[in-house]
């Protein structure tokens, strides 16, 4: 059996799902290709899992790498399992392109991987990628599943899924963490808990949440988040707030979401930022620590030989395995809607609780959701079908629609406006050589 593993150079990640796979028992024999474009982060990826496969492994696995466009084919010949962990353009040029042109305009983002102008110009430089990608698929492993951890993850997963014929599921980090965090960070101590989350990539609502007895505990969730977000400052107001007037909390942090709507980042009323901590140009300020951080990490990881493992939250290792042994596996995945929650659209890209095994994933129906959490998830769906539609036809008026409806833009900028820093985006990504053409 063969997994590969695109953007391999993503060292941290890969250490994470693939010493995940060689801790499964039904995985340890498997064949691992690591491919990226970047040579040196491709090198030391490729020595870390090698020294991983050794210390935790016993060396059972086959570790080979795979560098550059002419070799990627070889990197997916014949795999079960693809992982997708790019990103294209990188924090330089293209996060800070995405970043410093819409600040012109008075435009402010926290994170800009998922939704908002930056979203939506990740997902036209990464779709064209993973188009490239599908046809190799196609051709040199037609039933590998890819597993894209990739942002936008509603955009590019419902590209995957509609226009390609590979088998395709979304996966995030929050829906795994999403309930136990909330518990935690409110002093509620349960043995265990039982909950729902369904909705979008980042914008999935935590639906039901009992404790083992049954106990509904969202009476106890509601009243202390409202005297949280009364009585102090915290990193998680934003979404607080959803549940002060949704009822319900997201999966997906209150920095990112502080950008899903028009509520919080507001020129006119620049007090909401401090109000509500929100965290402006946090993604550049990551960017940037963790490029500082990464020669520390790597001697601290490679220290003495010593690396090791422990199994994380990361779905894909459980999907693998339930895959090849055929023992259902219950995930928070990433599919296209065709009716599973039914107050959303059957083209749109959702984010329910889905059963793996040996035949495949297999979605939960919802049913609807309450109607304001699908008014919210409306306004999302919206700018990603929108940016699917300017991928296919390559038209510049489909880019300046998804950004007219995307809640925060509109929010802020004028029609003329989103016009004219869209056309700055473009043409700066396309200068960089990041964004095809669009007529």
């Amino acid at each position: 059996m063969k997994i590969t593993f695109m953007g391999a150079g993503s060292t941290i990640f890969a250490k994470n799902v693939l010493g995940d796979c060689m801790l499964t028992e039904a995985l340890q024999d498997a064949e691992i290709a690591l491919y990226d474009i970047d040579a040196e982060r491709l090198n030391e990826s490729f020595e870390l899992i090698s020294a991983l496969n050794r210390n935790i492994n016993e060396g059972r696995a086959v570790i080979q790498k795979y560098l550059g466009v002419e070799q990627r084919k070889d990197a997916l010949r014949d795999a079960a399992f693809v992982v997708n962990a790019i990103q294209v353009g990188g924090y330089e040029p293209c996060t800070v392109i995405d970043f410093e042109i819409p600040k012109r305009y008075g435009l402010r983002q926290t994170i800009a991987d998922t939704l908002g102008i930056g979203g939506i110009m990740r997902a036209l430089r990464t779709i064209p990628v993973m188009e490239d990608f599908a046809r190799d698929m196609e051709e040199v492993c037609p039933n590998a599943w890819l597993l894209n951890y990739t942002n936008p993850m509603a955009m590019l997963t419902g590209y995957m899924q509609r226009f390609t014929r590979v088998k395709t599921v979304g996966l995030c980090h929050s829906v795994q963490v999403c309930s136990g965090d909330l518990l935690k960070a409110l002093d509620i101590e349960v043995d265990g808990f039982v909950d729902k989350i369904a909705g979008i990539n980042h914008m999935g609502w935590l639906l039901e949440i009992t404790d083992r007895k049954g106990n509904d505990l969202y009476p106890m969730i509601r009243k202390r988040a409202l005297e949280k977000n009364e009585k102090e400052i915290h990193a998680d107001m934003t979404r607080y707030e959803y549940i002060r007037y949704l009822g319900y909390y997201c999966t997906e942090s209150s920095e990112h979401n502080a950008e899903y709507n028009p509520f919080f980042i507001k020129s006119r009323y620049p007090e909401l930022i401090e109000r509500y901590n929100i965290p402006l140009d946090e993604y550049p300020r990551r960017c940037v620590n963790q490029i500082a951080d990464w020669k520390k990490q790597k001697e601290e990881l490679f220290a003495g030989g010593s690396i090791t493992h422990e199994r994380s939250r990361e779905y894909a290792s459980h999907i693998m395995e339930a895959m090849v042994t055929d023992k259902p596996y219950r995930i928070g995945g990433n599919v296209i809607n065709n009716g599973a929650i039914t107050n959303l659209p059957a083209k749109a890209c959702v984010e329910v609780p889905c059963l793996v095994d040996g035949n495949g994933i297999h979605p939960t129906f919802i049913g609807d959701l309450p109607e304001q959490l699908a008014a919210m998830n409306r306004t999302n769906i919206n700018p990603q079908l929108l940016t699917i539609e300017a991928a296919r036809s390559r038209r510049r008026e489909d880019i300046y629609r998804a950004a007219m409806l995307d809640p925060h833009t509109a929010a802020e900028l004028s029609i003329d406006d989103i016009v004219a820093m869209c056309d700055q985006l473009i043409e700066a990504h396309q200068a960089k050589g990041y964004m095809l053409e669009y007529k």
